[in-house]
C-alpha cells in the first residue's frame, strides 16, 4: 500500500529572539502558520530500504544518513528488527534552508507515514507522544509541523500553544535562491544586535479579520532580519521590492531566511504581485499562496 502527505510551507509571521541561554540555544517566541504550498512525501512498498529526492530542488538535496527525512524514518522504526523495507520518496519544492521549514514539515510528514504504513501492516507504531518526543529529537520546528496548525511557538521554538483564531491570509512568498545558514544568522545576531527579548507580545482572543491581523503583526517583527540582510544582502532587495509594491500590507522575513512574506489584501492582489516580481526578476523563487493551516 502507497502513502502520500504533504509537508508544507512554515511561515514565521514574526520571531522575537532572546540571549543565548547557558546551553547555547536562543529563546524564542513567534506566530507559526502554515503555508498552501510545499513539499510532499511518498512511501511506497520495496524489496530493500530505499530513499530518493525529486522535484525542482532534488540536486540540493542529499539522500544520506544526514537528511531530515531519513533520521525521521530511523527513529520512527527504532526498536523494530528487521524493519519492512519500503521506500521514501521526497517530491522537492521547496527551496533549502529558505527559513520555510521544509526540511522539518518533510521530517513531520515522514514520521506520520511511517507510523501509518506500520499500523496498516498490523505492527507496534510509534503513539502520538513518541512522535512528539522524535520531533524534538530532530530539530525545533518538527513538533509543530506534526500538526501544521497555527502556533505561538516558546522555549526553543518546540513549545507549543495554540494560537488566538486567526483568518486566512493571502500572500506571496520571494527567495533570492541566495544561501541565508541559520546558525550564520544567529551569530550575526548575537555578535551586532542588543537583543530585544523574547517575550511574546500581548494577544487578543481572536482575530477577527486580515485587517486586525496585519495590524497587530505590525508592532511586532523578526529579530533575525537585520543581521540576515547584513549577512545576505539580497534579502533586503526583495524585502524592499516586496515593500514598494502597492499590493502588500506587510512584509518581512520568515525565520532565518531568505524568504521573505508580503501579505495582501486577497489572492488577486497576491497573484497580481507574483507575477509581477516573477517577471521582473526571474531568477527568484516567486509563490502566490494563502497562509493558515497549510490545507
Amino acid at each position: 500500500m502507497t502513502f502520500e502527505r504533504f509537508a508544507p510551507a512554515k511561515v514565521n509571521l514574526f520571531l522575537h529572539v532572546g540571549s543565548p541561554a547557558a546551553d547555547g540555544y536562543h529563546p524564542v517566541s513567534s506566530l507559526m502558520v502554515f503555508a498552501d504550498i510545499g513539499d510532499v512525501v511518498r512511501l511506497a512498498p520495496a524489496e530493500a530500504m530505499d530513499f530518493a529526492v525529486e522535484g525542482p530542488f532534488a540536486e540540493t538535496l542529499g539522500v544520506d544518513d544526514d537528511n531530515l527525512v531519513v533520521r525521521a524514518r530511523n527513529l520512527a522504526l527504532r526498536g523494530l528488527a528487521p524493519p519492512p523495507a519500503f521506500r521514501l520518496t521526497l517530491d522537492k519544492h521547496l527551496p533549502i534552508a529558505a527559513g520555510l521549514g521544509g526540511g522539518s514539515a518533510n521530517a513531520a510528514a515522514t514520521l506520520m507515514l511511517v507510523r501509518r504504513h506500520l499500523e496498516a501492516a498490523g505492527l507496534p507504531a510509534p503513539d502520538a507522544e513518541a512522535l512528539t518526543a522524535f520531533s524534538r529529537l530532530l530539530g525545533a520546528d518538527v513538533a509543530a509541523c506534526l500538526d501544521s496548525v497555527p502556533v505561538i511557538a516558546t522555549g526553543r521554538g518546540d513549545v507549543l500553544r495554540p494560537a488566538p483564531p486567526l483568518p486566512s491570509l493571502d500572500a506571496v512568498l520571494v527567495n533570492p535562491l541566495a544561501p541565508s545558514p541559520t546558525g550564520a544568522v544567529y551569530r550575526a545576531y548575537d555578535a551586532a544586535v542588543a537583543p530585544g527579548g523574547a517575550e511574546p507580545p500581548a494577544l487578543p482572543a481572536r482575530f477577527a479579520t486580515g485587517e486586525d491581523l496585519v495590524g497587530f503583526l505590525a508592532a511586532t517583527r523578526n529579530d533575525l532580519e537585520g543581521p540576515a540582510v547584513a549577512l545576505q544582502p539580497q534579502i533586503g532587495e526583495v524585502l524592499e521590492v516586496l515593500g514598494a509594491a502597492p499590493e502588500t500590507r506587510l512584509v518581512r522575513m520568515s525565520g532565518s531566511g531568505a524568504t521573505c512574506i508580503a501579505l495582501c489584501a486577497d489572492a488577486i492582489d497576491a497573484w497580481r504581485l507574483a507575477i509581477r516580481v516573477g517577471q521582473a526578476r526571474p531568477g527568484w523563487w516567486v509563490k502566490p499562496c494563502r497562509l493558515g493551516d497549510g490545507s
